[in-house]
């Protein structure tokens, strides 16, 4: 499952709404599978579909995109008419990204041409025999849980045949690793690189707050919307577990999740998916300034080699056991590679990265002249770096732990969506939908595999 990383050039196209486009991956193609037939999209057309049950329940912070008004627009015509959304609803545009797991394609609603999305699509036959179907299984639970501005919105799923489809938003200004590439000596401004590093963790902070471990990041997977904020994307590596809450003080030990109040009160009563519950403000003591709110899966644990191997944490690369610190290692090394464009471990081969990752102590770069900002990331670095899980930062306290580090003095976490984005070049930045643009190409049969 591990990846190895490959370089983009300045000219090669951006990439939207891939799934680990990095990979040395074994997707399989005609040629390496010939018992699967190649099929365009318009091939589907009569073939037997399965919908699934209304997904459309309105998600407070997409409610007014007129991108999800479309979408209930023709999911409820086709409900009247006794189905749900299909292929047939949908034109495809051109694939914009390919994977492990599967392909992404740019489509539109045949009903409503003036919004854009991505529609993965995955050949169940082919997962089956190279035995990722959990791995699918997984993604599509995860995002039927979200409801956040930096992560997907699932406007719909189906299948047809032996094919697998989810159709989320599209991002038309690429993902990070491209768009570094297309910054001065490859690398963002401290700036840039702080503010594409919070959104990422408040991102990070929900999924936590589910239970859910991400074990993915990387630029590659952190993609740049319409309006020019992130969205995580890909979770077929994640990890779904129950988050331990607890509201505590910086000055005090955390809460052990051994603890018999807080193992009580997680049986008792299992988390919803919204971020906050009301009781955990009643209290003055609570909402002490000092005060953390943290939940953080931190009982969760697994021995799966899995991730990028720039990325992977050491406990990871060891062979060993890991659970929710994997993500704030993985944090890092993407603001290392923000701020510097390298990863820190980076070696020959993989077997020298997953070395260097285990035993070589974290070094910084000479040749950059530091300013107080720089001085700032690199103590975050290397406190998010630190090859014993259990002193990282973040590990125990979570997300509030991190938030807290001067690298993000003055940034007002709770109204980050009003903050001004760095520049995209090419990106004409819209709030909401991403509207038709006459540059894209026409609709034509594609190989779906």
């Amino acid at each position: 499952m591990l990846e190895y990383r490959r370089e983009y050039s300045d000219g090669e196209e951006t990439n939207s709404n891939t799934t680990n486009k990095n990979s040395t991956s074994s997707m399989s193609s005609s040629e390496s599978c010939p018992s699967f037939s190649r099929l365009s999209f318009d091939a589907l057309e009569n073939t037997s579909l399965s919908h699934s049950p209304d997904l459309l329940t309105l998600k407070p912070h997409r409610s007014s995109d007129s991108s999800v008004q479309a979408i209930r627009s023709a999911t409820f015509r086709r409900k009247n008419s006794g189905g749900g959304l299909g292929f047939r609803d949908f034109s495809l545009i051109r694939p914009i990204g390919s994977g492990d797991i599967g392909k992404v394609y740019l489509c539109r609603l045949k009903s409503d041409e003036s919004c854009y999305y991505a529609m993965k699509v995955v050949n169940k036959d082919i997962l089956a025999m190279k035995k990722k179907l959990q791995r699918a299984e997984t993604e599509r639970k995860i995002l039927k849980m979200l409801d956040h501005p930096f992560l997907p919105t699932l406007h719909a799923e189906f299948e047809a045949s032996h094919f697998s489809c989810v159709v989320m938003e599209y991002c038309p200004g690429g993902d990070l690793h491209s768009l570094r590439h297309k910054q001065p000596h490859q690398r963002f401004s401290i700036n840039s690189a702080r503010f594409y590093a919070a959104e990422v963790l408040v991102a990070l902070e929900y999924l936590h707050m589910l239970g859910i471990i991400y074990r993915d990041l990387k630029p590659e997977n952190v993609l740049v919307r319409s309006d020019g904020h992130i969205m995580l994307t890909d979770f077929d590596l994640s990890l779904c577990s129950d988050p331990i809450v607890a509201v505590e003080s910086p000055d005090i030990s955390p809460v052990s999740s051994s603890s018999p109040s807080v193992s009580a009160r997680s049986k008792s009563s299992p988390m919803p998916f919204s971020c906050f519950s009301t009781r955990f403000f009643r209290s003055r003591k609570i909402q002490s300034e000092n005060r953390l709110f943290v939940a953080e899966p931190v009982t969760a644990r697994s021995c799966s080699f899995v991730g990028t191997h720039e990325y992977v944490a050491p406990e990871v690369a060891s062979g060993g056991g890991h659970g929710s610190a994997v993500d704030w290692w993985a944090l890092g090394i993407f603001i290392y590679e923000m701020i510097y464009g390298r990863t820190p471990f980076a070696g020959g081969t993989n077997a020298d990265t997953l070395r260097g990752i285990v035993k070589t102590p974290l070094t910084f770069p000479t040749e950059f002249a530091l300013s107080g900002s720089e001085m700032h990331a690199r103590d975050l670095i290397s406190g998010l770096l630190h090859k014993d899980p259990s002193k990282r930062i973040g590990s125990k306290r979570g997300a509030g732990e991190v938030k807290s580090h001067p690298f993000f003095k003055n940034m007002n976490f709770a109204l980050i969506r009003t903050v001004t984005p760095p520049e995209v070049p090419g990106l004409q930045r819209r709030n909401g939908m991403v509207c038709k643009d006459k540059n894209v190409r026409k609709s034509a049969p594609f190989e779906l595999f």
